[in-house]
């Protein structure tokens, strides 16, 4: 059963109601949506039995995304995420609903943020999995994506919809597209600044303690915005973490071919399963 509720939260000073949904108990799982979408990229997967069999899924919606709600004043400035608000937002929305340790998953520009979590906050995370995630993602910002002579809803779903995999089912390809014409406006541009501007870990990744914080990257064989030659060399850089291609998949795995990527997935978790197993042989 999914449940979804309101927390609040404050970020860099400023009160924000925030949505989230909840399925499954066991270990959690944080999952971040991608630029200019919400929580509902997640749907298939919080409907999942057999996943919420021994995880908990929680998917929250960003401030000025989907349900959540933008704070008070907030036409009177320009939305841009950064790195600092993102990761302040994350930690924020961890601290008011009081999840422990949490396995955090996210895709895209969610993704590349994990690695930034795992880097900052090892002892908070059982381990980080990017999907479509790299240290550098450069291309993606343009003005039209806030254009006034622009429609922003067709032009952002029609952008990510050439990211999906001509193999994954239209139904959720068509879903995929759904979800990303509803964004705000401006939304979208403001989170592809943080992604392909100013979003840049290359001088730290490296310094990641995957002994601490396992890192596991997945990225879809059709994804031009993060290649799987982008994640492998972010990989690379990395010691210990794991990266494979998820073949006959796009940018958005969750959202437009969920029983694929759960095979992804699965060997995955599996691996946070033995993990839990060896701990008290770690002691």
């Amino acid at each position: 059963m999914i449940q979804g509720r309101y927390v609040s939260a404050t970020i860099q000073n400023k009160s924000y109601d925030i949505y989230y949904e909840t399925a499954g108990e066991g270990i959690p799982i944080l999952c971040l949506h991608t630029a200019g979408a919400d929580s509902r990229q997640y749907y298939d997967l919080l409907r999942d039995k057999e996943l919420t069999s021994n995880f908990q899924l929680i998917a929250f919606d960003l401030p000025y995304h989907g349900r959540s709600m933008p704070a008070d004043g907030w036409w009177k400035e320009q939305y841009l995420l950064t790195t600092e608000r993102y990761v302040e937002t994350i930690m924020a929305f961890i601290e008011a609903v009081g999840i422990e340790s949490p396995i955090v998953m996210g895709c895209s520009m969610g993704g590349s943020i994990t690695l930034e979590l795992a880097y900052r906050y090892p002892e908070r995370f059982r381990g980080v999995i990017g999907l479509g995630a790299a240290a550098r993602t450069e291309g993606r910002f343009n003005e039209y994506l806030f254009h006034p002579q622009v429609n922003g809803g067709e032009l952002c779903a029609t952008n990510v919809y050439g990211l999906l995999a001509p193999q994954s089912p239209e139904v959720l390809r068509r879903r995929a597209w759904w979800i990303y014409s509803q964004g705000s406006p401006g939304i979208y541009y403001g989170d592809i600044y943080f992604y392909s501007e100013e979003w840049d870990a290359t001088d730290r990744v490296g310094r990641i303690n995957t002994e601490e914080c396992p890192v596991f990257l997945l990225t879809g064989e059709y994804d031009y915005s993060c290649t799987p030659e982008m994640s492998r060399k972010t990989a690379e850089k990395i010691p210990g973490a794991s990266f494979q291609v998820m073949k006959e998949m796009g940018h958005f795995p969750m959202t437009e071919n969920p029983d694929l990527f759960k095979k992804y997935l699965e060997p995955v978790l599996g691996a946070f399963l033995e993990r839990e197993r060896e701990k008290p042989n770690r002691r």
